[in-house]
């Protein structure tokens, strides 16, 4: 009695997912980008996307969960955020974009991940008192490039680039550039080792 009952819960809860998915959190999220690529797929919760920019998405990707998307125009009338072919969103990512977040073609990036190209305050101390906003030169542009993985809970800063081929370990939080096929750890994160010898030719 019991394997059936399980058997049908599973099938009717898979099939309300599936039309909760179809039928309403992907249309509602696709409505919200520029333009977007073939199979792009979210999970089955709706994404947070506050404020006016592009979400320019390729073809195959997934932004799964539920993810947050801030676009912060007083920097740039179109704060721009890309995500690149084949590329997975892991649940519960948040993307700060005051100017541009790119992210390339094959990256995986795991769920809890902060990516921001703007501090959200200002570091001098007086601006921070009187409650002035970031300064323009504060706000750099994220680049991931092509075939990164960034592991769970990472925080990429602004004006950070991940070197294509990288890995960014789970926890780490990356104030410098990446260079490619590196992996790095830690906080503040740095270089363990390379994942490709280079030549000496």
């Amino acid at each position: 009695m019991t394997v059936p009952l399980l058997a049908a819960f599973l099938a009717l809860r898979s099939t309300y997912y599936f039309i909760i998915r179809v039928l309403f959190c992907e249309p509602f999220f696709k409505a919200y980008c520029a333009s977007y690529g073939r199979n792009l797929h979210t999970g089955v919760y709706f994404h947070w996307v506050r404020g006016r920019g592009k979400l320019i998405i390729g073809d195959n990707v997934v932004v799964d969960g539920k993810c947050s998307f801030f676009f912060a125009a007083r920097f740039d009338p179109y704060p721009t955020l890309i995500i690149g072919d084949n590329t997975g969103i892991g649940h519960d990512c948040s993307f700060t974009i005051g100017k541009q977040i790119s992210i390339g073609q094959n990256c995986k990036i795991a769920e809890n991940v902060w990516i921001f190209d703007s501090p959200g305050h200002p570091a001098d101390p007086v601006a921070r008192l009187t409650g002035s906003p970031v300064a323009s030169e504060e706000v750099k542009p994220v680049t991931v490039e092509d075939n990164v993985w960034i592991g769970k809970r990472a925080i990429i800063m602004p004006g950070v680039t991940i070197g294509q081929g990288s890995i960014v370990a789970g926890g780490a939080v990356v104030m410098v550039n990446v260079p490619p096929n590196t992996i790095v750890a830690g906080n503040p994160a740095r270089q363990l080792r390379k994942l490709i010898e280079e030549s000496s030719h």
